[in-house]
């Protein structure tokens, strides 16, 4: 790494996965580099969150590779525990667990994960909490919550874990839209403060804005990637191009 150049925290080389007879990934290969935003897009069903999948270890891969902070996750001495101490994930579904307040839900890794105390990682929530503006929900339930405020919380609760990678998996996709601002609006505060993202999203202007880079799959490939103003303004790719028309056609972008 050369003076002045961002570490590499993410490379994948050539990554295939399959299910069964379906190949979901083809050969992906993508780096995010410290304080990065890099986005996903395509059609549901074009790999995106299999790739996220398989970065965080939920998933293993069939072929090539994935380095997270220079270490080879396919190695069979590798610490899952230690690589997910250092990655947060979040999901389309919030995975709040419900019997829990909102409190308690984000304590919940530092305390039984890190070994915080008690008293510092309630303080250390509450001032997460209270940055998203729902500190006054700390002792409410999941289900008392809108569904932006459970996505925020859910956020933070990986935010808890002072992660090195965010992993955002359509974090907005069970959202109802007048609720999507919220959530965007954090995130987009979060890259303004330098976390390295890697997220899969629906929300074309969200990612012309926010993105370093861009990634357009299609079958299981990067067919192209690029700047946000490359990529939205003047694709190489005819698949990109339908897929864009597509999403204009829509009223999406």
């Amino acid at each position: 790494m050369t003076a002045g150049t961002p570490e590499v925290v993410l490379r994948v080389d050539d990554v295939h996965k399959r299910f069964g007879d379906l190949e979901v990934l083809r050969g992906v290969s993508l780096e995010l580099r410290a304080n990065e935003v890099v986005c996903l897009i395509g059609s549901s069903g074009s790999g995106k969150s299999t790739l996220l999948r398989c970065c965080n270890l939920l998933e293993t891969i069939d072929g090539g590779s994935i380095e997270l902070f220079g270490h080879d996750l396919a190695h069979e001495r590798i610490d899952e525990d230690l690589v997910r101490r250092h990655t947060g994930m979040v999901f389309q579904s919030f995975n709040l667990f419900p019997h829990l307040s909102v409190l308690d839900n984000v304590t919940l890794a530092p305390r039984r994960v890190l070994g915080t105390s008690k008293a510092t990682a309630e303080a250390e929530a509450m001032v997460l909490l209270d940055r998203i503006g729902l500190a006054q929900k700390a002792a409410e339930y999941p289900d008392r919550l809108s569904g932006g405020q459970q996505q925020r919380v859910a956020i933070v609760r990986s935010l808890a874990m002072s992660p090195r990678l965010l992993l955002l998996d359509e974090i907005t996709s069970a959202l109802d839209p007048e609720l999507v601002s919220e959530v965007l609006g954090l995130v987009a505060e979060l890259a303004d403060q330098g976390m390295t993202m890697l997220l899969a999203t629906h929300e074309m202007g969200f990612a012309r804005e926010v993105a370093d880079a861009v990634c357009f799959l299609e079958d299981g490939r990067i067919v192209e990637s690029g700047t946000p103003t490359k990529i939205f303004e003047d694709p190489d790719e005819e698949a990109t191009r339908r897929f864009l028309q597509r999403i204009i056609d829509a009223g999406r972008l």
